[in-house]
C-alpha cells in the first residue's frame, strides 16, 4: 500500500470523526514509531515527516560512519562505512548518514497492520472523547432523538450520532416513545460496558426537575431562588422546597408564574405530574403543615430521635394528607427526612379501653404489632386510618378490616 493512500485514508477516517489535525498528526507518528521499533528494536534514531494535506510520509534513519572493524558496528546509531559507502560512495567515517525509508520496507503485513491500529485509535479515542464530554455533562439536560424502542430501554441518537440509552427505570410510566421523537432527559451517569462509554439517561430523577424550573425560572438560574429539596412519585406527583434569598421575592410565586404560565410547561413535560411547589423554613412544625398540604393539621409529636411525627387531623383532612395512593404522606415524608404517621382526631367516643381487653377476640401477635407502633388502646387504633394501619404494620388487609370491626362494635354495644 502507497504511504500517501495509507494516510489519506486515515485523515477522511479521522476527519468523519471530528479528530483534530493535531492529535490525528500525533496519532499516525505514534503508529509509525511503533512500526519502527518492531523493526528495528528502537525508534531513537529515526525522524519522521509527515503532511497530512499532501499525504506525504518521510521516514529517515539517523546513523554514524564507523570503521567496518569498529565494536560500535552492532548500536543502533552506528553503520559500518562499507555499507554506508553503497548508499553514497564517496562517505567517511565519522559522517552522519540519513537513509531514507519507504514503506514498502516494513512489508505488507506490517502496512496491514498499522492501518488497522490507526482505525482502533480512532475508535478508541472516539470513545475516550465521548466519555470525557458526558461525564462532564452528568446533572445537566440534553435533547436526543428516539432512534430505537425496545421493553427494557429505549435509545436515543445525540447530533454527533451517539448513542443514549434511557432504561425502564429512568422513564416516567406514562411516557410513550415512537421512532423520530425528540426527547429530553437528564444525563445520569457514565458507565464503561466492555470497554466503550454507556451514556444513562433519566427523565424520573429529581436532577431532570431542578433543572427544568432553572430553565423555566430565571430567579433559580441567577440564584436569587434555591431549591432547598425535590421529591417525586414520576409523572404522578412532586414535592418542591424553594427559599429566596431576596425578601422581596416570593419564592413559590415566582416558580408557578403568572396564571401558572411557568410551570405549566413543567407539568407537561412531565406528562401532567401535578407539582406542589412549597416555601422552605427551618421551623420544622410549619415545614411539616406546608409538605402535608392541602391537608390541615390540628396538631403534631415531632420525635426527632426515633425520625418520626405524629400528626392529628379533623376525619375530613385525612384523605388529603395520605392523598391518592398514598402519594402526598409519602413524598412529605421524604420532603421533610422524617416518617409522617397520620391520626384522626376523634370526638365521638369519650371512654378508651385498653387492647388488651380484646385478647379474646383479637390475636395476641396482632395486639403486640399495633403496640410496636404506639397504638395501645381502641381510641388509638380507631384515629388512624384503615389505609395508615396496613401501610405501618406488617398485618394483612383483611386482618386490618376484622380488628377495625371488632372495636368498633364493643363502642357500639357500649353507646346501645
Amino acid at each position: 500500500m502507497d504511504s500517501s493512500v495509507l494516510i489519506e485514508s486515515f485523515a477522511e477516517f479521522a476527519k468523519f470523526k471530528n479528530i483534530d489535525r493535531p492529535t490525528m498528526m500525533r496519532i499516525l507518528e505514534d503508529v509509525f514509531r511503533t512500526m519502527i521499533r518492531k523493526k528495528w528494536g528502537t525508534d531513537e534514531n529515526f525522524d519522521i515527516i509527515l503532511n497530512v494535506e499532501k499525504g506525504d510520509l518521510e521516514i529517515w534513519r539517523n546513523r554514524e560512519i564507523v570503521d567496518d572493524n569498529s565494536e560500535d558496528i552492532w548500536d543502533h546509531d552506528k553503520i559500518p562505512l562499507a555499507e554506508a559507502r553503497k548508499i553514497e560512495p564517496d562517505f567517511e567515517v565519522g559522517e552522519e548518514v540519513s537513509e531514507e525509508i519507504k514503506l514498502e520496507d516494513f512489508g505488507r503485513r506490517a502496512v496491514l497492520t498499522a492501518r488497522q491500529t490507526l482505525i482502533q485509535r480512532v475508535k478508541d479515542l472516539e470513545k475516550d472523547l465521548m466519555y470525557q464530554k458526558y461525564k462532564d455533562l452528568v446533572g445537566e439536560i440534553i435533547s436526543g432523538e428516539v432512534y430505537q424502542v425496545w421493553n427494557r430501554e429505549v435509545m436515543l441518537i445525540d447530533p454527533e450520532d451517539n448513542e443514549l440509552i434511557i432504561p425502564k427505570s429512568e422513564q416516567i410510566p406514562k411516557d410513550r416513545y415512537r421512532k423520530g421523537d425528540v426527547v429530553r432527559a437528564v444525563v445520569h451517569r457514565v458507565d464503561i460496558v466492555n470497554g466503550a462509554p454507556k451514556i444513562i439517561l433519566s427523565r424520573t430523577s429529581p436532577v431532570f426537575l431542578e433543572r427544568l424550573f432553572e430553565n423555566e425560572v430565571p430567579e433559580i438560574y441567577d440564584g436569587l431562588i434555591i431549591i432547598k429539596n425535590i421529591v417525586r412519585e414520576p409523572g404522578e406527583r412532586a414535592k418542591v422546597a424553594v427559599e429566596s434569598y431576596d425578601d422581596r421575592i416570593d419564592p413559590v410565586g415566582a416558580c408557578v408564574g403568572m396564571k401558572g404560565s411557568r410551570i405549566h410547561s413543567i407539568v407537561r413535560e412531565l406528562e401532567n405530574e401535578n407539582i406542589d411547589v412549597i416555601n422552605y423554613t427551618d421551623n420544622l412544625e410549619l415545614y411539616i403543615q406546608r409538605a402535608l398540604s392541602p391537608a390541615k393539621i390540628t396538631s403534631m409529636k415531632i420525635n426527632e430521635e426515633e425520625g418520626r411525627v405524629s400528626v392529628f387531623l379533623k376525619p375530613d383532612q385525612v384523605s388529603l394528607a395520605i392523598g391518592k395512593g398514598g402519594q402526598n404522606i409519602k413524598l412529605a415524608s421524604r420532603l421533610v427526612g422524617l416518617e409522617i404517621d397520620v391520626f384522626r382526631e376523634q370526638e365521638e367516643y369519650e371512654e378508651d379501653i385498653s387492647l388488651d381487653e380484646f385478647s379474646d377476640e383479637i390475636e395476641n401477635w396482632v395486639i403486640e404489632e399495633l403496640k410496636r407502633i404506639g397504638l395501645d388502646t381502641a381510641k388509638s387504633v380507631l384515629a388512624v386510618t384503615r389505609e395508615d394501619l396496613v401501610r405501618r404494620t406488617e398485618l394483612e388487609e383483611e386482618t386490618v378490616d376484622e380488628l377495625l370491626s371488632i372495636i368498633r362494635q364493643e363502642f357500639e354495644a357500649d353507646n346501645s
